[in-house]
Order: C-alpha cells, then structure tokens, then sequence
C-alpha cells in the first residue's frame, strides 16, 4: 500500500514525527490550525487552517486519497480530536494519536487541580498575586475577571488585542525553555504562583520543576475528555504502526 498522511500538527511531536516520515519516504502533509502565526516549517508540504468540521475533514480525506492519519494535535485540542475520529470511521482511514502522557505531581509539588479554564479563573478570585500565567493567547481574555494580579504572560506569539489586565509584563518567545531559566524568571518577576495547563512532554516541563524548586503553588488544568483511540507516545510507536511503507492491513 502507497502511504499518504495526513499529520494533525502543532506539536513538537508532530515535527518530529514528520521528519521521520519525510526520511522514509513517505508521502505526508502537516495540517496547522492556523493558531500559531508563524509554525516551524515542516519536512512536509503543510496546510493552515480548519477543515469545516467533521464534514469538511472528511471530505478533504476522501479528496486528497489519504490512507492514514495520525492527531498529534495538542492535548488540549478536544474537537479536533473529536472531529478527527468521527470524520476516519466515516471515510475509513485508520486513524492513530501521538500524545504525551500527563505529568504526575512528585514530592516537593503543590498542586491544585481544576477541570478547566473556567476552574482557574474561579481559583485565581483571591487577593492580588503575581501570577505566571501559562495558558496560551486564546484564554487570555477568560481571566478578565481577576484583574487585581500581576500577570506574567509568556506566548510564542504577541497577543492579538492587549491583554485584559491593569498590571502585566508579556514576553514572546518559544520553547523549549531550561529550568534554570525558567527559574530565575520567577525569581526575577517575583511569581507566587503559576497557572498551566497539563500539556505534558519535556518541551513545557521546565516551568513545573522550577515551581518545585522554589516551592511555588501550580494551578493544574487537568487535560479534556477524549474519545477513545488508538494511541502512540513516540515517533517510532507511529512508524511501526505505519509499517515503514509495508502493507501491515491496518
């Protein structure tokens, strides 16, 4: 069977896995959302922007004669998981997912876990703190209701609007990011406390092990429901699934 791929993107995972791809010989093409202004360039030719839902991302499989896709779309990317699930059992393309598994608190982590951009927000109405706020430039806004904290605002790209706080420092730049760094970064800001979300992986890490370092209070938010699916956590788990261009009937 001639391979052609289609890779959910946006994570370092998928550049990875899309190098791999490229390497073997395999046709492929990383699809971005279009969230991020300026994605890493890809080993594969790459689209940006939404399919249209389940219908429109199904069509586009029929379309473009993709054979396998793989979500390595971030892990808090609900609905296009969602969408990518329904719209493979439509079109039946087998569908796999290259995650990352969640962190784990360990010793020394002060946690506290909230289901949900809306239980930080709740979290954070408490006196004024110096926050470092690690959610991405979509929520920004959601945290207009809190606006008596300092805010630490560290996004891959400037916000689109001016962020809905009195008090705040933004700083643009990407990952991945040292502890060390990421630790005298808190020091430097005088940061009380941090808000992440539980993206998982060692690209976004950095930030939890200097909390744990300086003894700092996370706001946890735990990862959305996903359908259930096949899943891989590495580049190689991907590949042999694919069957490096060997017809394995899946």
């Amino acid at each position: 069977m001639t391979r052609n791929l289609l890779i959910l993107g946006g994570t370092t995972e998928a550049t990875a896995l899309g190098g791999a791809v490229a390497e073997a010989g395999l046709r492929g093409t990383v699809s971005f959302a279009g969230r991020v202004e300026r994605p890493k360039r890809q080993p594969l030719p790459q689209r940006i922007g939404g399919f249209g839902g389940v219908e429109g991302l199904r069509d586009y499989l029929v379309s473009h004669q993709i054979t396998h896709v793989v979500d390595a779309t971030h892990p808090f990317a609900a609905q296009m998981s969602g969408n990518a699930k329904t719209a493979c059992a439509e079109a039946g393309v087998p569908l796999i997912a290259l995650t990352r598994a969640p962190w784990g608190a360990q010793t020394g982590d002060s946690w506290t876990h909230v289901p949900d951009i809306a239980g930080a927000v709740a979290a954070l109405d408490r006196p004024a703190a110096r926050i470092m706020l690690a959610v991405g430039r979509m929520h920004l806004n959601d945290f207009a209701p809190n606006p008596q904290h300092f805010y630490l605002l560290r996004l891959v790209d400037p916000p689109q609007s001016p962020p809905p706080f009195p008090d705040h420092h933004v700083l643009v730049s990407r990952g991945p990011f040292s502890t060390a760094d990421d630790r005298a970064l808190m020091e430097a800001y005088g940061i009380d406390l941090i808000v992440s979300k539980n993206a998982g992986g060692t690209g976004a890490y950095a930030k939890i092990e200097a909390a744990r370092e300086l003894g700092l209070p996370v706001i946890m938010i735990d990862r959305p429901a996903i359908p259930d699916r096949a899943e891989a956590y590495s580049v190689d788990e991907v590949m042999a699934w694919l069957g490096h261009g060997t017809d394995l009937g899946v």
